[in-house]
């Protein structure tokens, strides 16, 4: 059996990379929808088929688990998927499958507090609002799923949305570092315009963002702390598989990259973050 991990495009890398890291045995399977990316300005039911179509690809390839490693497939399509589609794939399959998310680890690291938790709605005064910015895709920013989920358990944390509609499809095509950094540094300017002062923290919620995550940290106030979610998906994945041991990662280290789009080598961008050569087969 192994993990399978699906994006959109290559952002999925930068969840795919920490898990590598944390489970150097486990069977991993990466999948990239490279023929539809990006996702992030489709509507919502192009959105579930095409993620629901990348979930039956990976589980064709004895994945029992598949890890979202797409804020948008995330927020848009994991409850849908979870509710709708799983319970008769499992039946008709006779088999144990699951598809977990990345933005319950990652509201989860920017409350500190379990995804079970909601808070007393008292209705006191908030001394100091901890101001988060979101940098994500159109289609997160729109569901508000940070801003919903995060104030069902912090009143003490204001969250603000800032949409980057072409910043996802830039790293994906290779831009040049010129070009994304002043991208990025747009939309930081943006965000702090809007809420009149710069944030005190930061998700970078689309996972090709972590590929410039030192452009967001320049371009940010010194000392910004960024939630990343590589780091919170591998945490959860971690306590997720020692709950539920019906579920095993392998344990021969097979190492596969798929995409729907074309196959071959990926560009410099992506070869600077993997720390290697890497090259996609045909999904």
């Amino acid at each position: 059996m192994a993990i399978g991990v699906f994006d959109s495009g290559v952002g999925g890398l930068t969840v795919h990379r920490r898990l590598v890291d944390r489970f150097p045995q486990a069977d991993l399977i990466y999948l990239a929808d490279q023929a539809n990316t990006p996702y992030g300005g489709r509507e919502g039911e192009e959105i579930v088929d095409l993620t629901r179509a990348g979930c039956e690809a990976l589980f064709d390839r004895d994945c029992d688990l598949v890890v979202l490693a797409c804020n948008t497939a995330s927020g848009v399509a994991l409850r849908r998927l979870q509710q709708t589609w799983l319970p008769g794939y499992r039946k008709e399959k006779q088999r144990s499958v699951n598809v977990l998310g990345i933005i319950v680890p990652t509201i989860e690291a920017a409350t500190g507090l379990p995804w079970e938790h909601e808070a007393e709605r008292r209705g006191d005064k908030v001394e100091k609002l901890d101001v988060l910015a979101v940098f994500a895709t159109p289609a997160t920013a729109r569901s508000r799923v940070y801003e919903i989920e995060i104030d069902k358990r912090r009143q003490d944390v204001a969250v603000f949305s800032e949409p980057c509609p072409d910043l996802a499809r830039m790293i994906e095509a290779g831009a040049g570092a010129v070009e994304l950094a002043t991208v990025v540094e747009a939309h930081v300017k943006a965000i702090s315009t809007r809420i009149g002062r710069a944030p005190d923290r930061a998700i970078l919620g689309c996972t090709h963002y972590e590929m410039v995550a030192d452009m967001f940290r320049a371009a940010l106030k010194p000392g910004t702390p960024l939630i990343h979610q590589p780091d919170a998906t591998a945490d959860a994945l971690e306590a997720y598989l020692a709950k539920h041991p019906e579920y095993t990662a392998g344990d021969s280290g097979r190492r596969v990259f798929l995409t729907t789009g074309k196959p071959g080598a990926q560009h410099t961008l992506v070869e600077t973050f993997w720390g290697a050569p890497l090259s996609f087969e045909q999904a």
